[in-house]
């Protein structure tokens, strides 16, 4: 009996430790103060932009008038999140606002979600992997938040195409915020007294629920459009405001050569993933493999395929890839031009008739072109818009 009890000592004492740590982690943060809101909601419900963008954002159906107002009224083709551009209200979104922003949505009041999506950064991290609850690092890049709401797949695997699916995982995720469930974050934020207003302002009543704090937070992403870059407001004079460089660049972007429209396209720059689209089947679900590896640690949605994400605000979202490899714009374009690795599952277009990698072979002022287009699709007013910023600073 004495030696079973020293056989148990240190596995029971390893446990303790662990649960000791846990509390520990649980408690070391305080509450959050309550947040500074205005005396009136901000308008999230409608979105004002430069008629040229609006236009473009309007092929899948939505309302536009003369002065680029878009009323989400009617739902955009191709995406299984439309439905929540015609469900935003200004009171739904400020309480998602507030949630996005508030640190008691992690289990120790640590981290929020602006914690790794931070509105300087275009709502990317800046950094290679972010920081949860306890101190750990995510494996993958925090992705900025890109028209979310237009996307049919989300994460770098694109593993869920719900909006208001992926809101609530990182929530419950063991590194990112560590909340045992939804149900128990309720009761937690109901006990704040600012949060009974605000969700009866936004759904009748005080309650505090998972659908709720789900519902809140897609309003208040899917109301962050950015549309008002220099490439935006250059469609109505078509382009007069460009450099030599930028238009050089953009004529490349668009090329047969280069082929980057060909991953990058329409309004938003991302993958053509729609119903029917060439990177909508289930196999890619608008992931390709882009050559950054022979072998693969993380294999993404499969054979090294991850998400061909938007390139607007790309000047603001450093680091680049799942991975946060690349530093440097001038880095994602020489990856291109002469770093493609030959592997198996590598994208078609990235593939030349020998079955070799087809690299661009730029010249440097074709590189540095191309850098400069991808620098007029920074949104500054998406930056600085007090909509989308920190309540609580």
């Amino acid at each position: 009996m004495k030696n079973a009890f020293y056989l148990l000592r240190w596995p029971l004492l390893g446990l303790l430790a662990v649960l000791a740590a846990c509390e520990t982690t649980r408690e070391q943060a305080p509450e959050m103060t309550a947040p500074v809101l205005p005396e009136s909601f901000y308008n999230y419900s409608n979105v004002e932009m430069p008629f040229g963008a609006a236009r473009d954002f309007a092929i899948g159906g939505m309302v536009v008038d003369q002065q680029g107002l878009i009323d989400f009224v009617t739902l955009p083709s191709g995406s299984e999140n439309a439905f929540e551009l015609q469900n935003v209200t200004d009171a739904g979104a400020t309480l998602g606002r507030v949630l996005f922003y508030d640190r008691q949505l992690s289990i120790n009041n640590a981290v929020a979600c602006g914690s790794c999506h931070r509105q300087e950064f275009a709502f990317a991290d800046g950094r290679k992997g972010s920081e949860g609850f306890g101190g750990k690092v995510t494996p993958r890049n925090s992705m900025g938040i890109v028209n979310v709401a237009m996307n049919n797949n989300l994460f770098w695997d694109s593993r869920i195409a719900s909006l208001r699916q992926m809101v609530v995982q990182p929530v419950q995720n063991h590194i990112e915020m560590g909340m045992e469930s939804m149900e128990v974050l309720s009761k937690k934020l109901a006990k704040a007294n600012y949060y009974p207003p605000l969700f009866e302002a936004a759904f009748g009543t005080p309650e505090v629920t998972e659908g709720r704090i789900a519902s809140a937070l897609t309003q208040f992403l899917s109301s962050m459009i950015t549309a008002n870059s220099k490439f935006d407001r250059g469609q109505e004079d078509n382009f007069a405001a460009f450099s030599e460089l930028e238009k050089m660049g953009m004529t490349l972007f668009l090329s047969d050569r280069a082929k980057c429209a060909s991953c990058h396209s329409g309004p938003n720059f991302s993958a053509p993933d729609g119903p029917g689209d060439p990177y909508g089947g289930s196999t890619v679900k608008g992931t390709a493999n882009i050559g950054l590896d022979l072998l693969y640690r993380d294999n993404g949605k499969g054979e090294g395929q991850f998400k061909i994400p938007s390139l607007r605000n790309i000047a603001l979202t450093a680091p680049y890839m799942h991975d946060g490899r690349f530093n440097t714009l001038e880095e994602v374009v020489e990856h291109y031009n002469s770093g493609i690795q030959a592997h198996t599952n590598l994208d078609a277009k990235l593939t030349g008739p020998d079955g070799n990698p087809q690299r661009l072979n730029l010249n440097a002022m074709e590189k540095s072109a191309l850098v400069a287009f991808l620098k007029t699709l920074t949104d500054e007013r998406l930056v600085q818009d007090p909509r989308f910023s920190d309540p609580f600073r």
